[in-house]
């Protein structure tokens, strides 16, 4: 096998091994942050339903606007703090995180400390 096919699989195991501990429900979805190298997605997902609650990335055009690259801290917080509003919306007030097989530093740990500062405690 090659160096970067060993790198996927490693954190294919990593992530699931994650997600068999963290389940969201209706009460308390999951909120799952994908981060790439231009993009940060966040999105709550009640596991129960497979349905998707609330969604946020840096990539959708008001947030674009406001922050330009979305590969940054800043792109992060916005989006932090955007899915909070959107859960707020939708009448959630809790969450578990799920940090998607990443280290929760930088970009990642930036999302949920937006998130938190929104009201949300996980």
């Amino acid at each position: 096998m090659q160096a970067s096919q060993d790198r996927k699989k490693n954190a294919r195991r990593v992530r699931y091994r994650i997600r068999r501990k963290i389940a969201g429900t209706a009460e308390r979805p999951r909120l799952a942050v994908f981060r790439s190298l231009k993009h940060i997605y966040a999105q709550a997902i009640n596991d129960a339903t497979g349905t998707t609650v609330a969604h946020c990335s840096s990539r959708e055009p008001e947030l674009r606007s406001r922050v330009g690259y979305g590969g940054n801290l800043e792109a992060a917080k916005q989006v932090g703090a955007t899915i909070a509003t959107r859960l707020k919306k939708a009448k959630v007030d809790c969450v578990v995180f799920d940090r998607g097989g990443v280290i929760y530093h930088g970009r990642v740990k930036a999302l949920a400390d937006a998130v938190r500062a929104g009201g949300f405690k996980f």
